[in-house]
C-alpha cells in the first residue's frame, strides 16, 4: 500500500514538527464504529482496567479482548497502528499481526462468541482473512483487533504539565506513571514551568532524596543533563569504555536531595 502524493505539517506549541503523509479525509467507518462500541461495552465489565476511570477514547493501540473464566482482559498485540500510519502499511507485515492475534484468541474459546453476544459478528472473518491489500489494512485497523484500547483523553493524547499522553511522550516514560507510587510525583516542573520526569536512585524508605532525570522538555535547563556531561567529568567515553566509566560521565542528570526538583517529586512523603 503506498502514501498518498504530498504531505502536510503538523505541529503545536512544543518544539516539534513532523511531515504526515497527505491522505484521504479522515471519517469514522462502520468497522470503527462498530469496534468502538465493543471496546466501551467490555471495558464497562471490568473492574482492574489500568486505565480507569473513564470516560473512554478507543485508541488504535494493537490491544486484542479475550475472555477467560474470570471474565473480559485487554491484551496487546506487538504492534498498533495508528489510524494516520495506515496508508504506509505493508499488508504483508499486517498480516503477522493478524495472525498472531489469531493465535491469542485461538487460546480463548469463549472470546468470539462473547463478541457475538454484543452484537459484533466480523471477529472471526477478520482473524481468518488473509490481509492482502489496502482495503483489508484499513478495515484492520479500524477494528477491535487494533482500534481496541480504551484511554482517557489524558493518557491519549494529554501535553504536559495536565497529562502525559502516548501520542506525545516516550512510552516507556508514560508507562511509570501508571505503576508508581501515588506520594511520588515523577512528572515535576523547572523554574520556568517546563516539565521534566524524574525518579527515584535509592529504594523506597532508604531515606535517599536524590532523583534521576529521565525526560525533559528541550527548553528546560534540565534538557542538560540528558544532553551534556558535567564539565568536571572525563572527556567523553569512546564506545567501547566500560560502563562504570559512561555511568561516570552522565551522573550530572542525578540530582541533589536540596534541587526544587528533587523536593517536588518528594513533597508528599514524610519521614
Amino acid at each position: 500500500m503506498n502514501s498518498p502524493a504530498g504531505s502536510h505539517p503538523e505541529h503545536e506549541d512544543f518544539p516539534w514538527t513532523i511531515s504526515v503523509a497527505d491522505h484521504p479525509p479522515r471519517s469514522d467507518s462502520a468497522q470503527y464504529i462498530a469496534s468502538r462500541k465493543l471496546m466501551r461495552e467490555l471495558v464497562d465489565t471490568t473492574d482492574d482496567w489500568t486505565f480507569a476511570p473513564g470516560p473512554y477514547q478507543d485508541h488504535h493501540g494493537g490491544g486484542v479482548w479475550v475472555k477467560d473464566d474470570d471474565g473480559w482482559i485487554c491484551l496487546f498485540l506487538p504492534l498498533g497502528i495508528e489510524w494516520s500510519a495506515q496508508f504506509c502499511a505493508d499488508p504483508a507485515k499486517v498480516d503477522r499481526v493478524r495472525r498472531c492475534a489469531a493465535r491469542v484468541v485461538g487460546a480463548f474459546p469463549d472470546t468470539l462468541p462473547g463478541y457475538a453476544s454484543f452484537g459484533y459478528d466480523d471477529g472471526e472473518r477478520l482473524l481468518t482473512t488473509v490481509i492482502k491489500n489496502a482495503d483489508q489494512v484499513a478495515e484492520w485497523t479500524d477494528s477491535i483487533f487494533n482500534a481496541s484500547v480504551p484511554l482517557p483523553a489524558g493518557t491519549h493524547s494529554g501535553v504536559l504539565p495536565k497529562a502525559a499522553g502516548y501520542h506525545h511522550y516516550p512510552k516507556p516514560i508514560v508507562d511509570i506513571d501508571h505503576f508508581r507510587h501515588d506520594d511520588f510525583e515523577l512528572f515535576v516542573t523547572d523554574e520556568k514551568g517546563f516539565s521534566v520526569a524524574v525518579v527515584p536512585v535509592a529504594p523506597r524508605g532508604s531515606g535517599d532524596g536524590r532523583v534521576r532525570v529521565l525526560a525533559a522538555h528541550p527548553s528546560s535547563s534540565y534538557a542538560e543533563c540528558l544532553v551534556t556531561p558535567p564539565a568536571a567529568a572525563a572527556p567523553r567515553s569512546a564506545a567501547g569504555a566500560e560502563p562504570e566509566a559512561r555511568a561516570e560521565e552522565w551522573k550530572g542528570a542525578v540530582l541533589p536531595p536540596d534541587d526544587a526538583l528533587a523536593r517536588q517529586a518528594f513533597r508528599r512523603q514524610t519521614g
